[in-house]
């Protein structure tokens, strides 16, 4: 390339994780689709968040009227944007006392996700959620998952102050003691949600069809993480869009060893993070397609 040795190597890399995906040696965005996965939680109930559980249909009803801020970003950016509405007004079982998820219903969700890829072709998926009190099932799955305390995993979600986080660090344990030892796919249902159902789906789904997928914040990270402890490489087609400043995400990204795209202290949500980092991929595959070689250019 016309450029220094190692000049731009952290967008080479980017640029050949989404040429190996795309079985391409000329990658490109072109088609990006970018699904959003709505849904309620009983443990909302429990006060786990600065907000009422309501604000997830409130939030839903903004992005199909086009005035939220993923609406705003996909207008943008030219992307597909598909809302799907796994489970608003609808909540889960409160995961403190109960399963989140019977196992039909998380058959169901997981299905959905899936089928919105089958029918979404796009050549990079942007995955993102909206849920009050998910960072909470996000925070009680990861930290069965993988066996650790809890503290490590529970941040202030939506804007809890110092009070309200040792609440929520309260609920999240019982949640964690009353499940014990499962298996990955065990803990997503009894710890998860409807969204994140649905977006292990897709991410599973996007694999078979070999679509590259950026993941958005703690919550995405964590609905997928039991595919890849269920399959160790199992989320090698996927890249950390941005580093959330919720502590558990940063443990999920150096599980995974790949490094975030952005930094910029992003907690919405809605696939805003990866949305951001969207830009990034595409110049990261443009600086390698439409850039010369020394050779080329006639240069020794």
């Amino acid at each position: 390339m016309l450029r220094p040795t190692g000049a731009l190597d952290r967008l080479d890399e980017v640029a050949a994780w989404l040429a190996e995906w795309q079985r391409t040696d000329r990658p490109a965005v072109e088609h990006p689709v970018a699904t959003v996965f709505f849904g309620d939680h009983g443990v909302a109930a429990d006060g786990v968040s600065a907000y009422p559980a309501a604000v997830t249909k409130t939030m839903l009803e903004a992005a199909r009227a086009g005035v939220a801020t993923v609406s705003a970003m996909t207008a943008s950016l030219g992307a597909d944007l598909h809302l799907v509405d796994v489970g608003v007004g609808a909540p889960t079982g409160n995961i403190r006392i109960e399963p989140a998820l019977t196992p039909e219903r998380f058959e169901a969700c997981f299905a959905a996700g899936q089928e919105v890829v089958r029918s979404a072709a796009g050549d990079l998926l942007v995955l993102g959620e909206m849920g009050i009190g998910n960072t909470t099932a996000a925070a009680a799955l990861c930290a069965c998952l993988f066996d650790s305390p809890v503290a490590g995993w529970v941040g202030p979600g939506t804007g809890l102050d110092r009070e309200g986080l040792a609440h929520k660090r309260r609920v999240v344990s019982q949640a964690v003691e009353r499940v014990g030892p499962a298996t990955p796919l065990q803990a997503l249902r009894e710890l998860g949600g409807t969204e994140f159902a649905a977006l292990a789906g897709a991410t599973l789904e996007a694999r078979r069809r070999s679509i590259p997928v950026l993941l958005d914040g703690f919550v995405v990270t964590a609905a997928v993480m039991p595919l890849e402890l269920a399959r160790p490489g199992a989320l090698e087609h996927c890249w950390p869009a941005h580093m959330s400043p919720e502590p558990g995400h940063r443990l999920l990204i150096e599980f995974l060893g790949r490094p975030p795209l952005l930094d910029l202290g992003m907690r919405l949500g809605e696939a805003s993070g990866a949305l951001t980092a969207l830009g990034i991929v595409k110049l990261a595959a443009a600086s390698v397609v439409e850039v010369a070689t020394f050779d080329e250019w006639g240069v020794d």
